[in-house]
């Protein structure tokens, strides 16, 4: 059975966009070598990407017209989305999901690499009431939000959970890589 992980960057108090949507810029806190590294091995060890319709569509306009390096490896990379109200998933790759339990077959299905959940934090909500989160990967931005605010990673409606940490590393930037499992 595959690994369902969640990756994200995120501010020290727990916004993962600024104030407005698609607002990434803490992620140039924290950009540098190493997340260039985890990030092409985490896509490496992807049998697919699991998006929300919001974070898919996104994630769609943005790597269908980059020219960085890793846009070959996204577009190509094997792709589903979450959603009720799309009628096509037509990112290259994709597939259409209706539900959690759809999920929950992928999972079932997807063998023994890993499926990687990118921002979508609606879907982490759902993801995580339904129990199908096996771990969090998380880069922690040296960066307050404050009151210019931003769109929390977890929602004050998710139910409380004890994680065990896997590992904590520094990176360049003053960032702090956290990963962590739910706790048996």
């Amino acid at each position: 059975m595959a690994k369902l992980i969640i990756w994200n960057i995120m501010s020290l108090d727990g916004a993962f966009e600024g104030a407005k949507p698609w607002d990434l810029s803490i992620h140039e806190t924290v950009w540098g070598p190493e997340l260039k590294k985890l990030s092409d091995e985490q896509l490496a060890e992807a049998t697919i990407l699991l998006f929300g319709r919001n974070t898919y569509e996104g994630m769609r306009d943005y790597w269908t017209k980059s020219t960085d390096d890793e846009a070959p490896a996204m577009n190509s990379a094997p792709k589903a989305v979450v959603s009720t109200t799309l009628t096509k998933a037509d990112w290259n790759n994709s597939r259409l999901l209706r539900s959690i339990d759809d999920v929950r077959a992928l999972k079932n299905d997807a063998g023994d690499k890993n499926i990687f959940v990118f921002g979508s934090a609606k879907l982490t909500s759902s993801l995580r009431e339904a129990g199908l989160i096996d771990e969090y990967r998380l880069c922690i931005a040296p960066l307050l939000l404050g009151k210019t605010g931003g769109a929390p990673m977890f929602k004050p409606t998710d139910e409380r959970q004890r994680l065990d940490l896997i590992k904590a590393e520094p990176i360049q930037g003053g960032g702090v890589l956290l990963f962590y499992r739910p706790a048996a």
